[in-house]
């Protein structure tokens, strides 16, 4: 747990989830962060609080953060609802997009029963507007690299949004096509490549703007 731990002091934790362990779940036996971190802190001694202000899916790495009480996690929530609280993500994608950056509005629609989101049209009842932005960093002649950030947060929004624009990420088996299982084959991407390498925030005591990130080499080592 330490080594995932990028930041923390008496209010809050930024932490770098791995490739494979869910932010949080409710199946009786299945590891999840939150309860590592809930343990982390009771062997520290402290109350064993984790307030959860965002998450990402199970198969993404990439950078969250979680507050140690309960007023801490209110103001880090407002700050997301507000876009003081912003992210930015790195995906491997298949194809070559035509221009050097865009946007996507979309209406998502999750279905409960295959944990699935799919696009659909927008008078759709329980349908939910989702919108991205991305900016193509390189590509070579089948795969793209871009960096996303998001409007919205909604259930598996970048992957079902890329995907039903027809530029599915490299290594996801649930909203991936055929060329892109066979271009996660051929550059051997085994996961999700989706990395939220960067984060920034107000602390919600000190008003610093705070700022951490991640590098992406093993995504541009294909390139």
């Amino acid at each position: 747990m330490d080594k995932m731990i990028v930041y923390e002091d008496n209010v809050l934790l930024v932490v770098h989830k791995p490739v494979g362990i869910a932010t949080e779940t409710a199946r009786v036996g299945q590891a999840d962060l939150v309860s590592e971190l809930k343990n982390y802190r009771k062997r520290k001694g402290e109350a064993a609080y984790i307030g959860v202000v965002h998450r990402l899916d199970q198969p993404v790495e990439g950078l969250l953060v979680f507050a140690k009480d309960g007023g801490t996690a209110r103001k880090l929530s407002g700050e997301l609802q507000s876009g003081a609280l912003t992210k930015k993500y790195v995906a491997l994608v298949a194809g070559v997009l035509q221009t050097q950056e865009g946007k996507l509005t979309d209406y998502l629609l999750k279905d409960g029963r295959t944990n699935l989101s799919r696009v659909v049209p927008g008078e759709t009842n329980g349908a939910k507007e989702a919108s991205l932005c991305w900016r193509m960093l390189r590509h070579n002649d089948a795969v793209s690299l871009l960096e996303i950030v998001l409007d919205t947060g909604r259930h598996h929004q970048i992957r079902a949004q890329m995907a039903h624009a027809g530029f599915p990420l490299l290594g996801d088996f649930k909203y991936g096509s055929a060329l892109s299982k066979e271009l996660s084959h051929r550059f051997a991407v085994n996961s999700t490549a989706l990395l939220a390498h960067e984060i920034r925030f107000e602390h919600p005591d000190t008003g610093k703007e705070m700022e951490f990130s991640l590098n992406f080499d093993k995504f541009t080592k294909i390139f």
